[in-house]
C-alpha cells in the first residue's frame, strides 16, 4: 500500500491515484476526487503559510512611538546575517520605509528603523539633542540582537547602512566603543552594539564646526545637534559644548579594532579646502575619514565622481559581498 505523503506537492498526485471508491453515482467518483482537492490545496496554502517568512512592522524597541522598526527576514535554515537600515534626514525627518529585495534575494535579512528626531530630544530635555537619534540606533541594534534566535539572525554578522544623518549614525556606531552593560537589570543591554561593517552613502564623518570649516570654508550644518539655532552659534560655544562634540562625532571614535568601512559620495570630486555646492554630503569628509582610517590600519573603501570602484557600484554591493564572505 502507498503511503500518504507529507508533501503537499504530491498529495494532488496521490488523490488521482489512490481515492477511487464504489460509488453507484456515475459521478461519486469524480465528486469524492474534487472534495480530495480542495483538502489538498487548502494543506497547500498552510503549509505555504507557515514557511512564508517574517515581515514585521512597527515592531517597539522602546517607548516613545518613533522607536520602531520593520524586520524582513531571509529564507535560510541557517542563521542569516543582517543589513541594519538607519534612514537619513538630518534627524529631523524621513523614514524607515525601505526597499529589502536585494538583500533578501541573497539570503541576507534586513532591518529598518526609526529614531526620535533630534526635536523629541529637544522636548525631552536630552542632552545634547543629538543623543537621542544616535543612542535610539544603538537601542535597536541591542534589541535585534536580542531578538537572534527568535529571528533567525547571526548576530555577528550585522552590517550598517544609510545615508546622510543615517550615514553618520552608522559610522558612530561602527567606530564607538561597545555600549553593552553586562551589568544592567535589562538583558537587552547586556547585548551588543558592535558592527561587523557598515555602508554608507553621503555620511557626516564630524559635527566640530572648526575641523569642518578647516576642511570646507562653506560648512554650515549640525548646530541643531546641539539645541543652537544657528552654525556661527556652535562656532561660537564650541568650547562650551566641545565634550559632545567628541562624543557624538563619528571620527572621535576611530580606532585600529573598528570594522570594515566604506564610503559612498557623488557630487564633485572632492578638493580639502575647497568649497563644493553640497558641503554636507560632500566627499571631502570621506577623504578626511579615509586617512584617519588608513593610518589607523582599518579596512576602508572609498567611492565617489573621481574614484569608482572595480567591484562596488554602491553600498548594496559592498554589503552583499562582506556579509556573505
Amino acid at each position: 500500500m502507498e503511503t500518504v505523503t507529507h508533501n503537499p506537492r504530491r498529495l494532488l498526485e496521490q488523490v488521482d491515484r489512490t481515492h477511487r471508491i464504489p460509488t453507484r453515482h456515475p459521478e461519486g467518483d469524480v465528486i469524492v476526487k474534487r472534495i480530495l482537492s480542495i483538502v489538498a490545496l487548502l494543506f497547500l496554502a498552510t503549509y505555504a503559510v507557515a514557511d512564508e517568512p517574517k515581515r514585521l512592522a512597527d515592531v517597539a524597541y522602546g517607548n516613545h512611538p518613533r522607536q520602531v522598526l520593520d524586520f524582513y527576514q531571509a529564507m535560510s535554515d541557517e542563521p542569516t546575517p543582517v543589513v541594519f537600515y538607519i534612514h537619513g534626514g538630518g534627524w529631523q525627518g524621513g523614514d524607515k520605509k525601505t526597499n529589502p529585495k536585494a538583500f533578501l534575494d541573497k539570503g541576507i535579512s534586513v532591518v529598518a528603523i526609526n529614531y526620535r528626531y533630534v526635536r523629541n530630544g529637544v522636548e525631552e530635555k536630552v542632552e545634547p539633542p543629538v543623543k537621542a537619534p544616535l543612542e535610539d540606533a544603538a537601542r535597536a541594534l541591542q534589541f535585534v540582537r536580542s531578538k537572534a534566535s527568535e529571528w533567525n539572525l547571526d548576530k555577528t554578522r550585522i552590517g550598517a547602512t544609510g545615508g546622510s544623518a543615517g550615514a553618520c549614525s552608522s559610522l558612530w556606531l561602527a567606530f564607538h566603543d561597545d555600549l553593552a552593560d553586562p551589568n544592567s537589570d535589562d538583558p537587552i543591554a547586556h547585548e551588543s552594539t558592535r558592527l561587523y561593517c557598515a555602508a554608507v552613502n553621503g555620511a557626516q564623518v564630524s559635527l566640530d564646526p572648526k575641523e569642518l570649516r578647516e576642511w570646507m570654508p562653506n560648512y554650515g550644518y549640525g548646530a541643531h545637534a546641539f539645541g543652537l539655532p544657528s552654525f556661527q552659534s556652535l562656532i561660537d560655544n564650541r568650547e562650551e559644548v566641545l565634550k559632545w562634540i567628541k562624543e557624538y562625532s563619528p571620527i572621535e571614535h576611530a580606532s585600529k579594532d573598528d570594522p570594515p568601512i566604506a564610503m559612498f559620495y557623488g557630487g564633485e570630486v572632492p578638493v580639502v579646502g575647497a568649497s563644493p555646492k553640497d558641503p554636507t554630503h560632500s566627499a571631502i569628509m570621506g577623504v578626511k575619514l579615509e586617512e584617519r582610517l588608513k593610518m589607523l590600519g582599518v579596512d576602508v573603501v572609498l567611492v565617489h565622481t573621481d574614484r569608482p570602484h572595480p567591484m562596488y557600484k554602491n553600498s548594496t554591493d559592498y554589503l552583499i559581498h562582506r556579509l556573505l564572505e
